[in-house]
């Protein structure tokens, strides 16, 4: 009986030594496992955040291309930008011109201002009060905004080189001649929300003089501070200015005052970006502590093996806790790096596909001996244009676009004169951008040689036969113009027309004037136009996305 005790004993000890074991061994993977995977987390959550700035940066350099002029006083400065910025990020709070004048060009800012229709068309300070005393030899007046509101409207005429944001990031963008940023600010026309200006210098062509500033102004919630819902993590913007003080969003993604950093029990973990050649630093804080959860975890495991009492419950509680976490991470691994191979080989081939078309329309555009003005205008149309269609196929996960909705955009000239009648099919990916690219050429020539009030185009489109017969017919159909009036189509165009577009979906066209009106028609079989392998096939790709 002693016997038999002394072997129960012995049996539960090395249970029980068996179970703190491998309680302690779950409890340091637990712990390696969640740090790892909230490292990833932050690391993927700091590359978009840099990713999404890049392209906010980019976008002002794009934009000092587009508004470059030698002259800093001239009506409508940004109105280049407004047909372009939007076919880019839409994001931004308020967009502005900020001109540099010297006391002599103030007679005419306030006259072009009074033109523009801005209500208060005086040169004043910051704080809207009249100029008193000497003005120093330059100085930078807010000329342009971009949105026009009733409260934008009051900001022309200000001098802003002491007025916070614009002053310190003018002055900082004119030391580095390139996009910097200002320090994190409640901007204006955004409900209160803390924001970050982003101001680039413009400078005459060929290293000519400064002639003003364009700026940019953005949210820091969108910006930097979005995140998911099941994140494993909170993130926070330190305060340039104060490092005990920091910028974070609510619920609804809005983000007041700077405020003082929390007392919390774990070090939160930081992450730097770079924006406007200032560096910024995000505050990472876990929202479940991994010790805690790697704690309760492991008194499971003590629990289960002491209820046990057996070494050999215990050996195979670890050896199958193990091998199980082994196996699922190896599984989901492969499966991941097979779904990111699929997905990368279709986004190399989507974009390889698309920088061809771009090619193409640059290459016909900008050809030798073309008006440069002209030429510009319709380089932008087209990638207008592409742009369109491209957000289109985006939001149907490249499943293709409704026929109709090619027309109704204000990427093709005179879309509200257009009369659109027919079935409401879905075109295929490859289809629609040919189309969108084919309506855009002939709406550009549509108005030309005849009276912009009198114009009207009729599109009218079926589909005939049934099976394999299906047949797609298109016709477009420009009244009141004839062979005299009509604008030869351009180089472009032609070979769009005649050529491309035809190709593309595997048909023919045709092109011709009749007694009244200018006809193009294009047929095509129905297979082509819809395209359903390649639409199953991106349906596929698109399955093997994780879920937004």
């Amino acid at each position: 009986m002693v016997r038999l005790g002394f072997i129960v004993v012995l049996v539960a000890l090395i249970g029980l030594l068996v179970s703190g074991l491998v309680a302690l061994r779950v409890y340091e993977q637990e712990i390696v496992i969640e740090e790892a995977a909230l490292s990833r987390a932050i690391e993927t959550h700091g590359r978009r955040v840099q990713e999404r700035l890049s392209e906010r940066e980019l976008l002002t350099r794009v934009a000092v291309g587009l508004i470059r002029s030698a002259q800093p006083l001239h009506p409508n400065a940004l109105q280049p930008l407004r047909t372009s910025i939007y076919a880019f990020k839409t994001d931004f709070v308020l967009a502005t011109w900020i001109a540099n004048l010297t006391p002599a060009d103030i007679g005419r800012a306030e006259q072009i201002l009074a033109e523009t229709g801005y209500p208060r068309p005086t040169i004043r300070n910051a704080d809207d009060s009249p100029i008193r005393g000497n003005l120093p030899a330059s100085f930078n007046v807010l000329m342009d905004v971009e949105p026009r509101t009733a409260e934008t409207l009051g900001l022309a005429g200000r001098i802003l080189d002491r007025a916070p944001p614009f002053g310190p990031a003018i002055a900082a963008a004119l030391a580095r001649r390139a996009p910097a940023a200002s320090d994190p600010v409640l901007l204006p026309q955004s409900d209160g929300d803390a924001g970050i200006l982003l101001a680039a210098p413009v400078f005459a062509e060929n290293g000519g003089p400064l002639t003003g500033f364009i700026s940019f102004s953005y949210r820091i919630g969108p910006l930097m501070l979005v995140n998911d819902e099941p994140s494993l993590f909170n993130v926070t913007l330190r305060d340039p200015r104060n490092e005990s003080l920091e910028f974070s969003a609510d619920r609804n993604g809005h983000v007041g005052a700077a405020t003082a950093v929390p007392t919390r029990g774990s070090v939160p973990l930081l992450q730097g970006v770079t924006f406007g050649g200032r560096d910024f630093a995000l505050s990472y804080y876990a929202r479940v502590d991994p010790t805690a959860r790697a704690q309760s975890l492991a008194a499971i495991v003590m629990i289960v093996g002491v209820a046990l009492t057996s070494i050999l419950c215990g050996l195979f509680g670890y050896v199958a806790y193990n091998n199980l976490r082994l196996s699922r991470e190896i599984e989901a691994r492969i499966s991941f790096e097979a779904r990111l191979s699929s997905v990368i080989a279709e986004l190399n081939h989507r974009v390889k596909n698309v920088l061809a078309v771009i090619q193409s329309i640059v290459t016909r555009t900008m050809r030798p001996g073309a008006d440069v003005e002209q030429a510009r205008d319709m380089l932008i149309g087209r990638i207008h244009a592409m742009s369109h269609v491209i957000s289109l196929l985006s939001d149907s996960h490249w499943q293709g676009a409704r026929l109709k909705s090619l027309l109704v955009s204000r990427a093709i000239p005179h879309a509200d004169r257009i009369v659109a009648t027919g079935p409401d099919i879905i075109v295929s990916a490859r289809a629609a951008q040919s189309l969108c690219l084919l309506f855009f050429e002939l709406a550009t020539q549509a108005n030309a040689g005849t009276d912009g009030a009198t114009l009207r185009i009729t599109v009218h489109w079926q589909v005939t036969g049934k099976g394999q017969n299906e047949l797609f017919q298109l016709k477009w159909e420009e009244f009141n113009v004839s062979a005299a009036t009509r604008r030869e189509d351009t180089d472009f165009g032609t070979i769009l027309l005649d050529r491309v577009a035809p190709e593309a979906l595997g048909g023919t066209s045709k092109r011709y004037f009749t007694d009244a009106s200018y006809v193009f028609e294009i047929s095509a079989p129905m297979r082509t136009v819809l395209d359903k392998t390649e639409m199953d096939r991106t349906g596929r790709l698109s399955g093997l996305l994780p879920p937004k």
